[in-house]
């Protein structure tokens, strides 16, 4: 399964994009939120580089513990985006504003302004529209997401 993130909103600590499942056409899942583009990277500050990452599922950690609770028929871990050069532990999850991020991939349903920076509410809906997309394919290792970064209209 073949997703692509395509990032057309750029805030001073925000990013917007939205992400596409690009195996049966360009279908909108979702839109993004993700930290600020910035030349140095900043540790949870910072959107990941373009490029094409691996998706898979990550089975430890806090974030896994608490959708484990939140999500108990669904959860299988944690929808993460590996082998980011210079990123480590880089997660798809719920959240709504850019202090949410920390570096990770937020989705949601309605993108939004706030003090100007992007945000996006509707966020639990999206998640788990989006995980029940794709988990089985990061099971199986065959998810790919392609951040692809294009300037506001």
């Amino acid at each position: 399964m073949k997703l692509v993130l395509e990032r057309m909103g750029l805030g001073e600590r925000s990013t917007l994009g939205r992400v596409y499942d690009m195996t049966s056409g360009k279908v909108p899942l979702a839109w993004t939120l993700e930290d600020a583009r910035r030349r140095m990277k900043r540790a949870g500050e910072t959107c990941i580089p373009e490029g094409t990452y691996m998706v898979t599922l990550r089975t430890e950690g806090g974030f896994h513990e608490r959708y484990q609770k939140a999500y108990p028929e669904t959860h299988r871990g944690m929808l993460w985006v590996r082998d980011i050069p210079g990123f480590e532990w880089v997660l798809i999850h719920r959240g709504n504003t850019p202090k949410d991020t920390e570096g990770c991939i937020l989705v949601g349903d309605v993108p939004a302004m706030n003090v100007g920076e992007f945000t996006v509410l509707r966020s639990a809906p999206a998640y788990e529209r989006l995980y029940g997309c794709v988990v089985d394919a990061a099971a199986r290792k065959e998810l790919s997401l392609t951040v692809r970064d294009r300037e506001p209209a």
